[in-house]
């Protein structure tokens, strides 16, 4: 009888043996489904869920993941592995049998089997981080936990008394400020039921829904299919949450239409990348950063929406206006009509998909928690599924299902719980005081200098690492000293967030380019510069939200909308600064003019205002004139 995992269709593509292929699919059903369970009635305390969530998971890398990527495994590497996997499972899994007997000995000396737990969940936990998202996380907590050995050596700012073993797997293995922390728990209680939410959809077919439905919406105007991958990577990235994801999935459709309209190739990869890359700032879903941020920061997630809402509508506006210039500039036409979809056909198929995210939005706007409002829209998406033979779950899909939703979840749960490590390290020694005084003395006290040196450290610290995992650690070590300088909390973890996801698509290691490029065919770092470029109003935004805290609907109405429609006009203008056209194409000193108005938009000052308005209305103005003079003349305008 064949194992009921066939080969697993993973970035490491490779098959399971018999044996470790039962075990694999066991755990995986287990994890979604206990999940589930805990979705709909929290029955376990929160020490207690992170440790199962964190056993499972560890269990389920190493049966999935090889020791190099790309390498298929022998008998005995499989073996090894299992092995490997029993021991990392087991030590969290302890944890969660020993919970009470744990908390009366926080403090004293660690031996015996509780040191040997504990020492065996770090090292396997950080190796198997390794093997699923690179070397940079783990290289980087291995330095924090030398640092909790070594600290007396270190130079005076940053020196300590030094640990012992005993003292550190006591903080890292029998806390919440270590492993099982509070990233850990949000991976647990709401990352892994939004996972499950968009694997779901998925297998429903949902994300043809969404893609049909923007070429339904604007394939006809210029550029048509260019503005669909938009569209489509903002709906589907919302829920998907992942860059790299987004692009394999909607670029496969929108990318060779974008091609076939006209768009060269490296220039229909920039697009898609930098559309998916947004998809995480797009509520309701974003990216799974989004849920622990909400945890960091004691908030409801429905906060974290509703500030993240207006900066996204800002960042897929440009997105779509120089999408537009670049049509008009070179001549590109739209879809004829008997190419796309019917609106009315596409909506009559597939409305039936918007009511689990229209419940998702009532239930977190209803102060529901995360954790029970995706559950419940999740119950709904499986009912609605019926209505169609199309769409319809059955057995066969909903293990599917389950199974996707489980090995999906295994990266955003190994980053939480290795960062954890970190968290521990500056709990432990005290860093994290010291870390923001050298920070903001590094930066003379002036907070311009101190968001640029956090744009830097999230921008490299992004390429090497997933987002939670840029934005776990950045939250720790750069988000305090914002907050020190005067920052609104909500701001500067928004800041060090936004610069954490565009990494994606920031050379010389843009993920989400090089995935655009793969698909189109296009060299890599061609597509990745012009990408950076469509993506640039991005490396606004997180410094229009610190200086413009009504972005993030904080404040009056009315002040609210004001800023709104200011950053409206600013992105405008800077979308057509940088795209060097609008009616007509842009002399240099137009386009540096244009992008002066915008920066002068940043700040929400009156006086910066007054001097953006004045530079872009004498920009329009001259280039009216322009217009109408070449127009008189028989010149060629660009087409609308």
């Amino acid at each position: 009888m064949n194992s009921p995992v066939q080969p697993v269709e993973t970035e490491y593509s490779f098959e399971l043996q018999r044996y470790t292929g039962y075990i694999a699919f066991f755990v995986a059903i287990v994890f979604s489904l206990f999940h589930l369970a805990n979705g709909y009635k929290v029955w376990l305390d929160e020490f207690s869920l992170r440790a199962v969530h964190l056993s499972m998971v560890l269990l389920l890398s190493f049966l999935l993941l090889p020791f190099k990527k790309n390498k298929k495994r022998t008998n005995i590497q499989i073996a090894f592995d299992l092995a490997l996997g029993l021991i990392a499972g087991a030590s969290a899994f302890y944890a969660f049998t020993q919970y009470e007997t744990l908390v009366n000995r926080i403090g004293l000396p660690v031996e015996g089997l509780d040191l040997f737990f504990g020492i065996a969940l770090v090292v396997l936990l950080i190796e198997a981080t390794r093997r699923k998202v690179g070397l940079a996380l783990p290289i980087i907590c291995a330095v924090f936990i030398l640092y909790a050995y070594l600290g007396q050596y270190c130079p005076s700012a940053i020196a300590h008394q030094g640990y012992t073993t005993s003292q550190i797997i006591n903080h890292f293995y029998f806390t919440v400020d270590g492993i099982f922390g509070v990233p850990l728990g949000v991976s647990a209680k709401y990352i892994v039921l939004f996972i499950l939410f968009g694997s779901f959809l998925q297998v429903t077919k949902a994300g043809n829904f969404f893609i049909d439905l923007a070429f339904c919406i604007v394939g006809r105007t210029r550029g048509g299919p260019a503005k669909a991958g938009v569209l489509a990577s903002g709906f589907f990235g919302s829920i998907s949450g992942s860059a790299v994801a987004n692009v394999m999935t909607t670029g496969q459709i929108t990318i060779p239409l974008m091609k076939k309209t006209g768009y060269k190739p490296f220039f229909a990869g920039a697009v898609e990348a930098v559309a998916s890359s947004g998809g995480q700032l797009m509520p309701p879903v974003m990216g799974a950063s989004a849920f622990i941020m909400a945890e960091m920061l004691g908030v409801t997630y429905w906060n974290v929406v509703v500030a993240a809402f207006i900066p996204a509508i800002l960042y897929y506006l440009a997105l779509l206006i120089m999408v537009d210039l670049e049509a008009g500039r070179n001549g590109l036409k739209g879809m004829r009509k008997e190419e796309l979809p019917s609106f009315w056909e596409t909506l009559k198929s597939g409305w039936q998909f918007l009511l689990p995210l229209v419940l998702l939005v009532i239930m977190l706007g209803m102060q529901y928690s995360a954790q029970k409002s995706v559950f419940w829209s999740i119950v709904l998406l499986l009912v609605v599924s019926l209505f169609r033979k199309e769409t319809r779950i059955n057995l066969k899909s909903f293990i599917e299902a389950l199974k996707q939703g489980a090995e999906t979840s295994i990266e955003v749960a190994l980053v939480c719980a290795c960062v954890g490590t970190i968290i521990g390290t500056f709990m432990l020694t005290g860093l994290g005081l010291k870390f923001s005084s050298i920070l903001i003395n590094l930066a003379g006290n002036n907070i311009l200098i101190l968001l640029a040196l956090t744009m830097a450290c999230s921008i490299v610290l992004g390429m090497g690492m997933p987002t939670s995992a840029a934005y776990l650690t950045l939250a720790i070590l750069v988000a305090p000293a914002l907050v020190d300088m005067g920052v609104l909390p909500m701001a500067a973890h928004l800041f060090v967030f936004y610069f954490g996801i565009i990494s994606a698509i920031t050379p010389p290691v843009a993920l989400a380019s090089y995935a655009g490029a793969s698909l189109a065919g296009a060299d890599f770092n061609k597509t990745g510069w012009v990408a950076l470029r469509l993506g640039i109003v991005a490396f606004i935004i997180p410094y229009m939200v610190v200086y413009g805290p009504p972005l993030m609907m904080e404040g009056e109405v009315t002040r609210i909308i004001a800023c709104a429609m200011t950053a409206i006009i600013g992105v405008t203008f800077l979308a057509v600064g940088l795209q060097r056209c609008f009616l007509l194409k842009l002399s240099i000193v137009e386009s540096v003019l244009y992008v002066a108005a915008a920066l002068c938009l940043i700040d929400t000052g009156a006086i910066t205002d007054l001097v953006g308005f004045a530079i872009g209305f004498i920009c329009i103005v001259y280039h009216l004139f322009n217009y109408r003079k070449n127009k008189t003349a028989g010149g060629d305008a660009l087409e609308f």
